[in-house]
């Protein structure tokens, strides 16, 4: 019996949400990356297939934890005011809604991103 790696598993996770929420014009979609290294955020036209606001750990110098991506969060709510987006549906790519993923969203929210 093979065992399936947890990022196969993620994947199938990630394509069974995504065949269920897009992003439009109007409610644009807020999409975690997280890595070893870092955790990135972008806010995505669907419908146009561009990226309207990006962040990540690097643009705050903040480290690869929560705390980073509490200010991850904040940066993406604080691009996304000055294009004057203030709601999207946020896409958590298959990973748990738990930790950094879970503090990024806290951070857009405190930002002023709803969703």
């Amino acid at each position: 019996m093979n065992k399936i790696s947890q990022n196969r598993l993620r994947l199938h996770r990630k394509k069974r949400v995504r065949a269920k929420i897009s992003g439009s014009a109007s409610m644009p979609r807020l999409n975690v990356f997280r890595s070893l290294l870092s955790i990135k955020a972008q806010v995505i036209d669907d419908v146009l297939g561009k990226t309207l606001v990006a962040a990540d750990t690097k643009a705050v110098k903040a480290r690869n934890d929560v705390v980073g991506a509490k200010a991850v969060g904040m940066l993406i709510a604080k691009k996304c005011a000055e294009q004057k987006i203030t709601q999207v549906v946020f896409d958590r790519a298959g990973y748990r809604y738990h930790g950094k993923v879970k503090a990024l969203a806290d951070g857009a929210r405190e930002g002023g991103l709803k969703f």
